[in-house]
């Protein structure tokens, strides 16, 4: 958990600020959703991305 709230402020937070809570959330979850789950390739799973490998351990 620790090296994803590092890449999270690394690649994200220290970026920009945000007018409101909203705008941060939904920054966030595009973020965490359209990238870090579904294109960021994790060194821990073989370097799959979490979606690819939640898919072939189903």
């Amino acid at each position: 958990m620790e090296s994803f709230f590092h890449t999270l402020k690394v690649e994200l937070v220290h970026q920009r600020r945000w007018a409101t809570r909203d705008e941060a959330r939904r920054d966030l979850f595009a973020c965490i959703e359209g990238y870090y789950n579904r294109q960021r390739f994790h060194s821990a799973l073989s370097y799959l991305t979490p979606e690819q490998a939640e898919r072939t351990a189903s």
